[in-house]
């Protein structure tokens, strides 16, 4: 199949169409209009098969997740999504697979209101890289240089289900049908924290989401503000299915270092707590403090049950 007529039958029609896309895709550049009112967002994210993703992992979930992490991104900076374009490379047209894959992208462009402006196809070894674009109003960005000692430090949903998903279908944790399929779910189909992101908004004082794992991300709060954090393990939000799993250390083990969750780090001030529970009630997403922000740079302090803790690892940490 040629490149253009693979573009046009995968990628040119399906999805949510922009009123704000001038020119889509077909011409050498896509074209949209900004609102005068708006900052521009921008964030990229490559993922390689057999590095980010397993390679007999079902197309449609690899899309949906290409499309998840860039869209978890602009969550953390409370933006929200308005345009992808996707550089898309293969070793060969297998026409299912590409079907799958567009359903799978189109999913979750559809649910966000999110167009395919353009990209590029190439052959080559198995990879995606996709830019997405979105707004946020002047000041209102959120960052992770600003958390402040005194602040809150909580988290969206519950944590680790996404790296115990991934050692299920690795064979490194074996557990019962019907809770397989939930951690599966979680880390082959993430949930980017967009409604949250756009809520914490001038309530946040810094915000990241959690791909490389609760410590490591934390970890990137802490150093770019010159802070240090107490954090109490015991208060960490860990499903049902996974406390069901293994046990409590093990649980803990996973929601401190275990990365692809996507949810929400933020830290909020002593005066905007009081806030947080109304500002996010249209959300429909759980929050919960896990600690508080200190003034000892780079100072990190576990504890579980008021009892110093220690695990080993931080985190997913890229090679090259």
């Amino acid at each position: 199949m040629k490149e253009f007529d693979l573009i046009g039958r995968y990628f040119v029609d399906g999805g949510y169409q922009r009123k704000d896309v001038v020119v889509g895709i077909g011409d050498d550049c896509a074209v949209t209009t900004v609102s005068p009112n708006q900052q521009l967002a921008i964030t990229t994210d490559t993922l390689v098969g057999g590095v980010h993703f397993l390679t007999d992992a079902p197309a449609r979930s690899v899309a949906y997740k290409a499309v998840a992490v860039n869209l978890s991104d602009l969550a953390a900076m409370g933006a929200e999504p308005a345009w992808i374009s996707l550089s898309l490379a293969m070793s060969e047209v297998d026409e299912a697979w590409l079907a799958d894959f567009a359903e799978g992208m189109y999913d979750l462009t559809r649910y966000y209101s999110v167009q395919l402006i353009g990209g590029d196809t190439v052959k080559g070894p198995l990879s995606m890289t996709i830019t997405a674009q979105g707004f946020i109003p002047p000041g209102n960005e959120l960052k992770r240089s600003t958390a402040r000692p005194g602040d809150w430090i909580f988290v969206t949903g519950t944590l680790g289900d996404a790296a115990a998903g991934l050692d299920i279908l690795t064979r490194k944790l074996d557990v019962a049908d019907g809770i397989r399929d939930y951690l599966i779910d979680r880390h082959l189909y993430p949930t980017p924290r967009v409604a949250t992101g756009t809520a914490l908004r001038r309530l946040a004082s810094a915000c990241i989401d959690v791909s490389d794992g609760f410590l490591s991300d934390l970890g990137h709060i802490l150093r770019n503000s010159g802070c240090g954090a107490n954090v109490q393990v015991d208060r960490l939000p860990i499903s049902s299915q996974l406390n069901d799993t293994v046990d409590e250390d093990e649980a803990y083990r996973y929601a401190l270092t275990g990365g692809d969750d996507y949810e929400l780090i933020f830290t909020v001030n002593e005066e905007q707590k009081g806030n947080l529970e109304t500002a996010l009630a249209s959300t429909g997403v759980k929050v919960t403090c896990v600690g508080q922000v200190t003034g000892h740079t780079d100072k990190l302090d576990l504890k579980c049950k008021n009892v110093p803790y220690t695990v080993e690892g931080t985190g997913y940490e890229h090679q090259f």
